[in-house]
């Protein structure tokens, strides 16, 4: 594990050992003076640790599945091939959900899914910057997992042993569960406890496979140059083009997600929605705040949450712009209606447009100059 992820490690470690499900001593990990030389050593764990850790977040996780009061048959319903062999599925699909140990199967391989995909501290630090119960959590993943559409783009990076370099493998499962982590802290925020994994997946699941699909014939111009070089390095390095393409477009979905749930507050076509939000993009240059803001260095967990917290700001006004120019069933073009804002707030528009020209030219940019350039966002949008 890279350094970088040893905080986050050391706090499961330390949880686990505090309820008493692990003794750090009988699995030889280290010590908290060990992890702070290791730290002080930019040192993470060793595969071996990894190992036990992961081990033991599956135990952990598993036991909080199985002692929550949630149902876990949703999980069943949304997805039944996942859980149990085909041919129990055509000839006993009805009483599944009543075998006696279902709970305590569901509760297994949701527990693997989750620890092997997103890692051993995943649960853990969703919690703390969330506030979200486990079973939530967990749902939030199953859901992300689908409407992302993860499960085939990890078969199909799997099937690639020995075909490419495993570092390669590494960094596009990598590139997915950024993707599926942002999707999940996006459901938490708009759902909470209240989730309900079929009811969003049914919202949800058709938009962002259209957002995905259609992405040529609506994306900003910014946006595709970005998606076009990043399938080209996934290319070079081996990786097969519809594959790459994929992976590429995962770019698109935390914006996706917005879009989607914009289009169907407002009962509005999707790519209409996704229109809306290409032409703010490319008109107000909305591409380069992203861009700046997800290439800021961070040190530490909270410069990385002040970093979160910026990009999700931006998000946040471009959906409340969205939803206040989209009317229900309205049948105008949204290229249209964006033209429309921009005549009539001319003057704000070119304040705006002269502020971030000339951060631009400033060349490097720090978190001051990116907080300054989302208040001017806000405040145009509030005009």
């Amino acid at each position: 594990a890279s350094a970088d992820r040893l905080d986050e490690l050391a706090r499961l470690i330390a949880d686990l050992e505090r309820t008493g499900e692990l003794d750090r001593a009988l699995e030889f990990l280290p010590d908290e003076n060990e992890i702070e030389d290791r730290r002080n050593r930019k040192e993470g764990l060793t595969r071996p640790e990894l190992a036990v850790v992961l081990s033991y977040a599956k135990i952990n996780l598993y036991n909080a599945l199985i002692a929550s009061n949630e149902t876990l048959e949703d999980f069943l319903e949304i997805d039944p091939q996942r859980y149990f062999p085909d041919v129990l599925r055509r000839r006993y699909l009805d009483l599944i959900a009543e075998h006696r140990l279902s709970r305590q199967i569901l509760a297994t391989l949701i527990a693997n899914d989750i620890v092997n995909r997103m890692g051993p501290a995943f649960v853990q630090r969703t919690q703390a910057d969330t506030g979200a119960s486990i079973i939530t959590i967990a749902r939030a993943y199953e859901t992300a997992r689908i409407i992302c559409r993860a499960r085939p783009m990890f078969k199909e990076i799997e099937a690639l042993d020995h075909v490419v370099p495993a570092n390669v493998q590494m960094l596009m499962m990598f590139e997915i569960s950024r993707t599926l982590r942002h999707a999940c802290y996006w459901l938490i925020e708009h759902y909470g406890e209240d989730l309900d994994i079929v009811k969003v997946v049914g919202r949800l699941k058709d938009g962002m496979r259209r957002v995905y699909k259609r992405s040529s014939s609506y994306v900003s111009r910014a946006l595709h140059a970005r998606m076009q070089k990043a399938q080209v390095e996934w290319m070079s390095l081996g990786v097969p083009e519809k594959l790459a393409h994929n992976v590429a477009l995962l770019i698109l979905t935390r914006a996706a997600l917005d879009i989607v749930d914009v289009a169907a507050e407002r009962r509005r076509d999707v790519i209409d929605s996704a229109r809306l939000y290409a032409k703010f993009n490319d008109e107000l240059g909305l591409y380069w705040l992203h861009d700046s803001a997800e290439d800021l260095e961070v040190d530490g967990r909270w410069q990385a949450q002040a970093r979160s917290n910026l990009r999700d700001e931006i998000y946040r006004l471009r959906r409340q712009l969205a939803l206040s120019l989209i009317k229900q069933r309205s049948k105008r073009d949204p290229r249209d209606i964006v033209d429309k804002w921009l005549q009539s707030h001319a003057v704000e528009v070119t304040r705006y447009r002269h502020t971030i020209d000339e951060m631009k030219l400033r060349g490097e940019v720090d978190f001051a100059t990116l907080s300054v350039a989302v208040k001017e966002l806000e405040d145009l949008i509030s005009s």
